[in-house]
This record gives structure tokens, C-alpha cells and sequence, in this order.
């Protein structure tokens, strides 16, 4: 089922003014407009948040913003500009898909079929772009539908900042949303308030003739395109510096082993531009336009540049099965759409020398598949809090010499929270004679102990004086755990001395 993606910026273009501006730009709380020529008026076109508050809209005349409103700063609009930066952030939202285009004049649209899994999902996904915006200073709201004109309107009169349409829900969430939401001429939209109608759904089970014969054949248009009943492609965005090669076919194709010998063609094309700049494909997308106009997309990545034909083949024809060719494929384009140098690597200079095991492979094979969130590495932290001694990284992260400390032992297994346990201790420094995790009880035969850890005064006061004894243990059946004491065992400013097991070794 296609999924697409409608980013909407509310405060655009004046987020983007802010933006250009740099630090001449107003403050936050300076209310901005930006004027243009509709005739012979000059009207507001784009408010801010803080010129919506003062209760400003586009529509008014812009000299009437100015009294109804002090210290307004206003600024004439610049569709080239915005069209321009549109297409910018559209490019730099290939990283999520490889279907992005403009969706003038105040957002994007995104094609992400296939491509969620690979950012964690959906809801993650929308999070992650509406927070990216939010960090380079422009508002925005996200939406995912399954078709374009409902995603459009799902960003804009429900996501608050995300909303996730349910798979084959679409057409029913439009039925409820008023008729501005169609992307209709304004004219249109007048005319039919003045018929009566508020909601979409009201539109859709009124007579199609009568309405096409007094508003012509664009409100029926849209209202299909929003329902899912009329395909409505788009052009992908593309950036001249982009590495691509495509293939035209005289007759569409949409055999699989078509698709794939053509592919490994394309690849091999791919590998002589590469190799001419000296780089290695770290992503690339392989569109199919289809005879009905729309496209199907592959995206796959590898975790280094690599310009390895069968490799690169490998990978893309492993996903060709999630292509659907429709009644043919009549053009097939595969981009590099992000390419890195690709370095020389010493190969082994003896007989006896064992060479280095490269693993890039199966990475990049298990990536594809899973999605590269899933796929990480544990690597040390300067760290003597045990939950803070690790972090997460890249499989191909390069290694920066950090290391665990070697004096104590630490377990394969760490708990997310230390969980508390029952004990019974002789003296301060002895550890437990027997203690009791998840309603056993366990008679403690074997210990070594106390490694004392203390906390990390700069994180927060709390820590200035706060200590933990850790006791390794072993039980009567030879299982052995990782248990601490939170406090010295006597000062109770130290900590609450209640007991915690926090890891379980192999």
C-alpha cells in the first residue's frame, strides 16, 4: 500500500526570512507579515506565529495590518526565493526517501513506501523530521496517508505536530475535514459554503454531475486524488551534482529477471561515473516510472563507499520483489544520491599475514533488511557508573582506543534499572549471606567484593557524596550475579543502603 508524507510549514515563508536574515532577524515575539500584489491591492500572503496571535490573516490589506497592529514588521514576498529553498529542503530530504518534491507554497511531500522501516517506523520517522526542522528554526507539522491529497490534509488540519493515518483509512478520516482540505481554488470553496457544504464527506455523497457542471471537473479531480480513487504523481526532486544513469525501454517491461539483468546494468553503468570522480556509493535509490505514470522506488545503503557491481546488484535486486511493475516499467533511473571518496585500503603484504576480516557485506545485507537504527555495536565510555560505561554506535564506527577498566571484571549482561533484592549482610563490608531476585532465594556460597564506585559529581549535586559497594556473587548452583549495596553501609547520606542486583555473568 503506498505510504506518503505531507511536511506542512505553517509560518512559511517568514521562518525561512528569519533564516536568510541570520542575527539582523527579528526576535521571536515580533510579529512578521509578508506582503504582495494580488491586482491592483497589497495584501498580506504569510503570517507568523506571533502575527497570527495578534489576530492578523492572509487575506487583509496590508496597510490595514500595519494600524491594527504596532511595531508589525513587514516584508515583500519572494516566490522565486521560497520556490528555491522549497526545493533545497526537498533535496535534503532524500535521506528519508527517495521520492521527495515541492509542495508549494508552503510545504513538501514524500514519498516513503518501503522506506518507514528504515527510521524506525512511521511515528519515528515524522518525529524525527518535525524535530530536524524544529533545531534549523522552522516550524513544521508531518502527516502519513496513503494518498497525497490526504496526506496534505492531514498535515494541516490534524497533525498536531504528527499524525499517522491508519493503512486504508485515509478516505474516511477526509470525510470529516472541511472542504478547504481539497486543495480546491478559493473561488470554488466560496461557492460551495455558499451551497451549504462544510466537510468533504458532505461533497462526496452529493450528485458528481450536477456539481462538475457548475464547478467544472477540478473539484471532482481532487476529491478522487484525496480518496485514493485517481493516481496523482509527482516529479521527484533531482540535484544536477547527483551521480545518474538511466534506461529507457522501446517496450515496458515488469518481469522480475527483466527488472534484475537490467538493474546489474545500470549498476555496472554507475560503477565507470563512480570510479571516474573517485568515489563510492553510500545510498542508492533505483526508480521504475511506470506507464501509468506512477513510480516505484528501491532504496538500499551500505555502511562505506563501496563500487562493487555484484555487491551493489546484489543489494538492489535482493528488494526487487517489494516492486510492483503495474502494466510496465518504460524507464528505470538509478542515482547515487549520496557518494562518498573512496579510499585506497593496504592490502596484506605476506604469505603469513592474516588479513583483515571485512564484514562491511553482511552489514549492509542485514541494514537493508531491518533498517540501519537496528543494526549498532556496544562501545566503552570513561565512565565508572556502570549504565553510563557504554553507548551504542555505528557496526563501522572507527574505534577510538577507549576501553573497559581491567581491575574488575564487569558482566555480559547488565539490567536496564538495577533491580531491588532482599539480603541479609553480617557487617558493613561483607557481602550477603543469601539474597532473594524475582521471589527466589538464592544461599550465597562464593563472593569478592566490595568494589566501591562513586558518583559523578559534575552530573548533578545528588552525586556529590553517593556511593555503591558491588559485590560479585555466587549461588549454590553456580550461577554468579552482580549485586551492590547504594551507600557506604554507614553514612545514610551516601545512600538509602538498600541492595540491587544490576547484572547476571555467563
Amino acid at each position: 500500500m503506498p505510504r506518503v508524507v505531507s511536511l506542512f510549514f505553517p509560518a512559511w515563508p517568514t521562518d525561512r526570512l528569519r533564516r536568510a536574515m541570520g542575527q539582523s532577524a527579528p526576535s521571536a515575539e515580533t510579529p512578521i507579515v509578508m506582503l504582495g500584489r494580488k491586482g491592483n491591492r497589497r495584501l498580506v500572503l504569510a503570517v507568523d506565529a506571533a502575527a497570527r496571535a495578534a489576530g492578523l490573516r492572509v487575506g487583509i490589506p496590508g496597510s490595514k495590518a500595519q494600524v491594527l497592529v504596532s511595531g508589525l514588521q513587514s516584508f515583500d514576498l519572494d516566490p522565486a526565493g521560497d520556490a528555491e529553498a522549497l526545493d533545497r529542503m526537498a533535496l535534503w530530504s532524500l535521506r528519508y526517501a527517495p521520492i521527495v518534491a515541492a509542495d508549494p507554497p508552503d510545504g513538501l511531500i514524500v514519498d516513503t513506501t518501503g522506506a518507514d522501516h528504515l527510521h524506525g517506523g512511521e511515528e519515528t520517522m515524522l518525529e524525527g523530521l518535525v524535530s530536524r526542522m524544529a533545531a534549523s528554526g522552522i516550524e513544521a507539522r508531518a502527516a502519513v496517508a496513503d494518498t497525497w491529497g490526504a496526506a496534505h490534509a492531514c498535515a494541516r488540519f490534524l497533525a498536531r505536530p504528527t499524525f499517522v493515518a491508519p493503512v486504508e483509512r485515509s478516505s474516511a478520516i477526509m470525510l470529516g475535514l472541511p472542504i478547504v482540505a481539497l486543495r480546491l481554488p478559493h473561488d470554488i470553496v466560496h461557492g460551495l459554503h455558499t451551497l451549504g457544504f462544510e466537510r468533504v464527506g458532505e461533497v462526496d455523497a452529493a450528485p458528481r454531475a450536477s456539481l462538475t457542471l457548475r464547478f467544472g471537473p477540478e473539484l471532482g479531480r481532487r476529491l478522487d486524488q484525496a480518496m485514493g480513487r485517481r493516481s496523482e504523481p509527482f516529479d521527484p526532486v533531482r540535484s544536477p551534482e547527483l551521480i545518474e544513469v538511466r534506461r529507457a525501454f522501446g517496450e515496458p517491461i515488469g518481469a522480475a529477471e527483466t527488472i534484475a539483468r537490467y538493474a546489474g546494468k545500470l549498476v555496472a553503468a554507475l560503477y565507470e561515473a563512480l570510479e571516474t570522480r573517485g568515489l563510492g556509493a553510500r545510498r542508492l535509490d533505483l526508480l521504475f516510472h511506470r506507464v501509468d505514470n506512477r513510480i516505484e522506488a528501491i532504496r538500499v545503503g551500505t555502511a562505506v563507499p563501496v563500487r562493487d557491481v555484484k555487491r551493489l546488484t546484489r543489494l538492489l535486486t535482493d528488494r526487487i520483489e517489494t516492486v510492483d511493475p503495474g502494466f510496465g516499467i518504460e524507464l528505470m533511473t538509478l542515482t547515487a544520491t549520496l557518494a562518498e571518496p573512496f579510499g585506497a585500503k593496504q592490502i596484506i603484504s605476506s604469505l603469513v599475514e592474516e588479513p583483515e576480516p571485512d564484514i562491511t557485506d553482511l552489514i549492509d545485507t542485514l541494514a537493508n533488511r531491518i533498517g540501519e537504527r537496528r543494526l549498532y555495536r556496544f562501545a566503552p565510555v570513561e565512565s565508572d557508573v556502570p549504565e553510563r560505561s557504554v553507548r551504542r554506535i555505528a557496526p563501522t564506527a572507527p574505534d577510538d582506543g577507549t576501553s573497559w577498566p581491567g581491575e574488575w571484571p564487569r558482566p555480559p549482561r547488565l539490567l536496564t534499572h538495577p533491580e531491588p533484592i532482599e539480603t541479609m549482610a553480617l557487617l558493613p563490608d561483607h557481602p550477603p549471606v543469601w539474597f532473594s531476585w524475582r521471589g527466589i532465594r538464592r544461599r550465597v556460597t562464593r563472593a569478592d567484593g566490595p568494589e566501591r564506585v562513586f558518583g559523578e559529581w559534575w552530573q548533578r549535586d545528588a552525586e556529590l557524596i553517593a556511593v555503591r559497594d558491588y559485590f560479585q556473587v555466587e549461588d549454590e548452583s553456580g550461577d554468579r550475579f552482580w549485586i551492590y549495596r547504594a551507600g557506604d553501609g554507614e553514612d545514610h547520606e551516601t545512600g538509602s543502603h538498600k541492595w540491587f542486583l544490576h547484572g547476571v555473568f555467563a
